[in-house]
C-alpha cells in the first residue's frame, strides 16, 4: 500500500495543487492529512473543501492547531497568526467549520499513528523538534511509526535496540527504509509553509510494503500565493517568508 501524507497546508493552494498533481501520477492507495489546512494562507475555502472531498472519498484527515483557532477554539499564538486566524475564521462557511471541529486529534491504522503534533498529547501541539520529544511521542504510542507535521521541517527519529532515540535529517527524494526491528517518528514537513530554508512544498510517500519513506519536494508558483495573501490585506511577512522557506 503506497500512501501519501499531507501536512500543514496553511491555506496555500497552489503549493497544494502541486503536490495533488506530483501524487497523481503514483498509484497512491490512501491520503492521510495530517492538519494545518487554514492561517497563513489566502484560499483556506479552498483548501478545507479540497480535504473534505478527499475524506468524503476514504482519507484520513486530522485536526491541527490552526484548523482549531479557526473553529472557534482558544490556541496560543503570535499576533501575525491570530490576524490571519481571525481573517481565516470569516473566510469560512459554517459547514467547512463544522467539518474542521469534528475532526479528530489522531488516528491509528494497524501499526501506523498519525497526529498533528505529538503522539504524547495531542491537544497540546508539542512541537516534536529533538529526540526527548520524539522519545514522549514514541512511548506514548504502540505503533511501529507515526506520522506528524506542525513544525514545518522534515525530520526523522528512530528508537534503536538499546533505547536510545536517534535523530536524522531526511534527504529530498530519496527512499529511506524504516526497518522492521526499529520504532519511528516521521515529521512530514511542510506543504504550505516549509521552514527548513527550503521553499519547495514538501509531502511524503510511504510504501507498507518495502517500508520505505520518501520526503518529495515540489517547486509551485510561490508569488502567486504571495500575491494573494498581500491583497488579502494579511500580515506581508506571511507572503515574503515563503521565498525564504524559512
Amino acid at each position: 500500500m503506497l500512501i501519501a501524507l499531507f501536512t500543514d497546508i496553511h491555506g496555500n493552494r497552489e503549493a497544494l495543487e502541486a503536490c495533488l498533481a506530483h501524487a497523481r501520477h503514483r498509484k497512491i492507495d490512501r491520503f492521510v492529512f495530517l492538519g494545518d489546512y487554514v492561517g497563513y494562507g489566502a484560499d483556506p475555502g479552498f483548501v478545507v473543501e479540497t480535504v473534505r472531498d478527499f475524506v468524503a472519498r476514504g482519507a484520513i484527515a486530522l485536526v491541527g492547531n490552526h484548523d482549531s483557532a479557526a473553529a472557534g477554539a482558544f490556541e496560543r499564538m503570535n499576533d501575525e497568526a491570530m490576524l490571519a486566524i481571525d481573517w481565516t475564521r470569516q473566510q469560512l462557511g459554517h459547514d467547512q467549520l463544522a467539518f474542521l471541529r469534528a475532526l479528530p486529534l489522531s488516528a491509528e491504522d494497524g501499526d501506523h499513528c498519525y497526529v498533528h503534533a505529538s503522539a504524547a498529547s495531542p491537544a497540546r501541539w508539542e512541537y516534536v523538534f529533538d529526540e526527548r520529544a520524539a522519545a514522549r511521542s514514541l512511548h506514548a504510542t504502540k505503533a511501529d511509526r507515526t506520522f506528524c507535521g506542525h513544525t514545518h521541517v522534515p525530520a526523522l527519529f528512530q528508537l534503536t535496540a538499546t533505547g536510545n532515540v536517534m535523530a536524522s535529517a531526511p534527504m529530498d527524494d530519496v527512499a529511506m527504509p524504516l526497518t522492521w526491528h526499529r520504532r519511528f517518528v516521521a515529521v512530514i514537513g511542510a506543504v504550505g509553509q516549509p521552514r527548513d530554508g527550503n521553499p519547495d512544498a514538501c509531502y511524503a510517500l510511504f510504501d507498507d510494503v518495502t517500508r520505505e519513506l520518501t520526503y518529495v519536494r515540489v517547486p509551485y508558483d510561490i508569488a502567486v500565493a504571495q500575491r494573494k495573501i498581500r491583497e488579502a490585506g494579511l500580515p506581508p511577512f506571511l507572503a515574503a517568508r515563503l521565498a525564504r522557506g524559512m
